[in-house]
């Protein structure tokens, strides 16, 4: 699935990756591309007009998990998204919740929706977002000229697109407010 199989969950290099994707331009146009390890195909990072997502970690399988054990291994994706939380609100203050289920709604209904919202649908990254921002990239000053990194969105997910898939927790850059759509 993702190039962060079987690694175990680090809140600081998880912080150190965000701050790398928030240092990257975001591209200004263009399809929605995947960057994938060459052998093993599993993907390293989404980008597309304006945003980048990429895997910060990934569980291990459900398959075969019933009753408290599944529970214990989706807990853990849980408290792994809120120790994360927890640090980004320790640099940018409090966090707010921007939810997908209009979202995915409007996918079941093939209706139009921004691409970022799009791009999460169609990779199964469903968890309602964790999302701070304006957060500025590095080196970004209300009055840097033409051509600088400009104010920057930052959101953070757990999903799981079925019941025995591992879970994974992403980090989502993008140029544009993260602000829930509306029905």
């Amino acid at each position: 699935m993702t190039s962060r199989g079987g690694e175990t969950f680090d809140i600081a290099r998880a912080v150190s990756e965000i701050d790398e994707l928030l240092a990257r331009p975001l591209p200004e146009a263009g399809p929605t591309a995947h960057e994938w390890l060459p052998f093993t195909q599993e993907w390293t990072l989404i980008s597309g007009s304006g945003l980048l997502i990429a895997p910060l970690w990934e569980s291990d399988s459900f398959t075969g998990l019933r009753g408290s054990e599944w529970d214990e291994a989706s807990e853990a994706g849980e408290n792994n998204l809120a120790a994360l939380a927890d640090a980004l609100d320790a640099r940018w203050g409090p966090h707010r919740r921007t939810g997908m289920r209009v979202p995915i709604m409007r996918r079941i209904a093939n209706e139009p929706m921004p691409l970022l919202f799009r791009t999460l649908c169609d990779n199964d990254l469903l968890g309602d977002l964790v999302v701070w921002g304006p957060t500025g990239s590095p080196g970004w000053s209300a009055g840097a000229g033409p051509g600088a990194a400009g104010p920057r969105w930052v959101g953070v997910s757990v999903s799981q697109c079925d019941g025995d898939a591992p879970m994974i927790l992403t980090a989502t850059v993008t140029g544009q407010p993260l602000t829930e759509l509306q029905e």
